[in-house]
């Protein structure tokens, strides 16, 4: 028999408003931009299996219902496994990236919860407070293209329907407070 080695412990105690333990030394790099993808620079597009969330590490694309995506003025994309993670990495981007400025944002994406494909999040309709749990199994921001699809699921599924520039800090805090940070 093997003698059992001892645990391996990681010195990193990460801040309370964390949302996922992911010590600072794993960036997850944004995606450059592909001029040979046959897409335009700011273009929406697919979720490469290998990247992961730059909030949570987490994998977008195994949460393709809920994925969401940036891309900055060079073309390149981050892409995260739910609106909530964008959002965070909006409120402090260059804490998730020190390559990256929140200036030189210049699409944001979100998957349309109901038909699939990618909307603008800034036309994007969300349903905060419902019974919905996203890829971390707690509340999260489905998105809509329409407010009549977004209305349609609060009716089933609780919440309210709320715009891009409804989505406040306090917002954020109150997902960010039930999307692990114990």
């Amino acid at each position: 028999m093997l003698p059992r080695s001892a645990p391996h412990a990681v010195d990193f105690v990460p801040p309370a408003e964390d949302v996922c333990i992911v010590p600072p030394a794993r960036v997850a790099p944004a995606m450059p931009w592909n001029p040979d993808s046959g897409l335009p620079i700011h273009a929406a597009r697919p979720v490469p299996a290998e990247v992961r969330c730059p909030v949570c590490g987490m994998y977008p694309a195994r949460h393709p219902q809920w994925a969401a995506q940036i891309i900055f003025a060079d073309g390149a994309a981050h892409f995260f496994d739910s609106p909530v993670g964008l959002f965070i990495f909006l409120e402090d981007t260059e804490r998730y990236d020190p390559e990256r400025k929140a200036d030189t944002v210049a699409a944001l994406y979100v998957t349309d919860f109901a038909a699939g494909g990618w909307i603008p999040a800034r036309e994007a309709r969300f349903v905060i407070d419902s019974a919905a749990r996203g890829p971390m199994r707690v509340a999260n921001l489905p998105a809509f293209a329409g407010v009549e699809a977004a209305a349609a699921f609060a009716r089933a599924n609780g919440g309210e329907v709320i715009g891009f520039a409804d989505i406040t800090p306090e917002r954020i805090a109150a997902l960010r407070a039930v999307n692990h940070a114990d």
